[in-house]
């Protein structure tokens, strides 16, 4: 009779009293299956220790100095990585920038692909002779040129310079003649290397700086224009009493944004045998060059040094 009573029991249907309680009490037995979740939560370390973790506060200062100098040394590394091969180290280091943006990338893949179907001057390794052999923060005079030699042996990376033993071209011998008449004790060097002017601060630089061979201006309009711009202007932006010697429409339109204001511009026409009657020679523009230099504080060029 136990067991029997036991399951009728077990059976039987709610006694009014205690279906009376459950009615009455809706919201409780609705917030139980909440609390059960709950208490599996509280159990749950991962969730205890969010719970009980204190708010992250303000990092320290050598917190964020290291986190600034992390940062810096991996555009570092990345800009390194971006650098082309021959690039002058004091110059990556102010124009890495340059590297990262999609026009100069587009530029080396198309001299690349030059260079795979044709001869293109100068060789790789000489394209940035002109970042190598003149400091950035020496450069004292700007020659700008405007396209490379595109004969073989002639462009090394300085513009209108020729490494021996090629004979010098017909720009850079009047400008032998200029310099002849207008520098006190200036003899024809006998040769077209100008990697001795580069040496004491002139930057040699063309605006574009590579060609396919015996096609002048064929690498025109490619990148190269908005890479050399950008060499002027941080000179411009960030050097002081600097003399830039633009000959020719050409030179002086890439030369227009420079700051008048802190450097020296000397105009006149290109010495291109078209031309150099019509005012380069007895421009005085390499006598001038170091007056305006002594005038700043600076040591003048020797330009007999060849």
């Amino acid at each position: 009779m136990i067991g029997q009573k036991t399951i009728n029991s077990f059976f039987s249907p709610v006694s009014k009293k205690r279906a009376s309680n459950e009615v009455n009490q809706p919201e409780e037995n609705a917030q139980e299956p909440y609390t059960k979740i709950l208490q599996k939560k509280q159990k749950c370390p991962s969730v205890l220790a969010e719970q009980q973790s204190p708010p992250p506060g303000p990092l320290s200062p050598e917190q964020l100095e290291r986190m600034a100098r992390n940062k810096r040394a991996a555009l570092e590394r990345l800009a390194s990585a971006q650098t082309p091969p021959g690039f002058g180290e004091s110059w990556r280091k102010e124009l890495a920038a340059e590297f990262r943006k999609p026009y100069f990338k587009q530029l080396m893949q198309f001299v690349s692909e030059e260079r795979k179907r044709h001869t293109v001057y100068p060789p790789a390794e000489q394209v940035f002779t002109w970042s190598e052999v003149c400091h950035i923060t020496d450069v004292k005079v700007v020659i700008l040129g405007q396209d490379p030699y595109h004969g073989p042996g002639q462009a090394h990376g300085l513009c209108f310079s020729v490494k021996r033993p090629v004979p010098p071209p017909p720009s850079l011998e009047n400008m032998y003649k200029e310099l002849a008449t207008d520098i006190d004790g200036f003899q024809h060097p006998g040769h077209g290397d100008l990697t001795g002017w580069a040496r004491q601060g002139v930057l040699l630089l063309n605006a574009v700086l590579t060609v396919r061979a015996h096609h002048a201006n064929s690498h025109k309009d490619r990148g190269w224009e908005t890479f050399t711009d950008a060499v002027i202007q941080w000179l411009s932006s960030n050097q002081e009493g600097v003399v830039f010697m633009l000959w020719g429409s050409y030179a002086q339109k890439k030369g227009a944004s420079i700051n008048r204001k802190r450097h020296h511009v000397l105009q006149t026409v290109h010495p291109s045998p078209l031309s150099a009657h019509r005012g380069f020679f007895g421009c005085r523009h390499f006598s001038k060059a170091n007056e305006l230099l002594e005038k700043c504080g600076k040591s003048p060029i020797d330009w007999k040094a060849l």
